[in-house]
């Protein structure tokens, strides 16, 4: 892109050349050179925003972190309507999407994002966490009314579903798995924790 040329949201256009570059080449191929290539854009446009490249890493997982917290409260106002077993598995094919399973990829692999991201306050694998609260937030609002067992080990059943979610989602190269296959998964997690629809 010529010199002088005004980008208009310069983060959201790289975040997604970002997002493009991961799954079309994977974690390894991610650099700040790739990601500027996808935007058309100069390389000094992504250091004229972000520090360095762990730090645009870092708000790219942030992004995405916001919007699984957006997820949340879509799903948690969907509580108790149609079925628990239906909105879980709904709500992990949209949490582990291509972008995100490599993008937890990119976090394993990448020390400096890391640190990057325990400074901004995320523990754990972000997004796996995020995932887990969601769920969690979700299986108690259906407690709370009574479509989930009072002594249900939410606790429990939150980080189980995103695990074993995960590796249903994770073989990038493969197909993903059909909806039947997640709620299959998820019925069988959740099944003692579920009351039965009251008549």
């Amino acid at each position: 892109m010529p010199t002088g040329v005004h980008i208009h949201n310069v983060r959201g256009q790289l975040f997604e050349a970002a997002e493009r570059v991961l799954l079309r080449d994977g974690p390894d191929a991610l650099t700040s050179r790739a990601v500027t290539e996808e935007a058309n854009c100069a390389k000094g446009v992504l250091h004229r925003h972000f520090t360095d490249f762990d730090a645009f890493l870092a708000e790219l997982v942030l992004d995405r972190v916001r919007g699984v917290e957006e997820q949340t409260r879509a799903l948690c106002a969907g509580a108790g309507t149609g079925s628990v077993v239906d909105n879980l598995a709904d709500a992990l094919q949209d949490l582990f999407g291509p972008v995100t399973v490599a993008i937890v990829a990119l976090i394993t692999f990448r020390d400096g994002l890391r640190a990057r991201l325990r400074e901004a306050g995320l523990t754990g694998i972000p997004l796996a966490v995020q995932g887990a609260a969601m769920i969690a937030a979700y299986l108690t609002a259906e407690r709370e009314l009574g479509r989930v067992a009072d002594d249900a080990d939410i606790d429990t059943l939150a980080p189980t579903l995103v695990g074993a979610g995960h590796m249903l989602f994770a073989d990038r190269a493969g197909a993903l798995p059909q909806i039947a296959a997640v709620r299959k998964m998820v019925a069988t997690v959740v099944i003692g924790a579920l009351r039965p629809p009251q008549p």
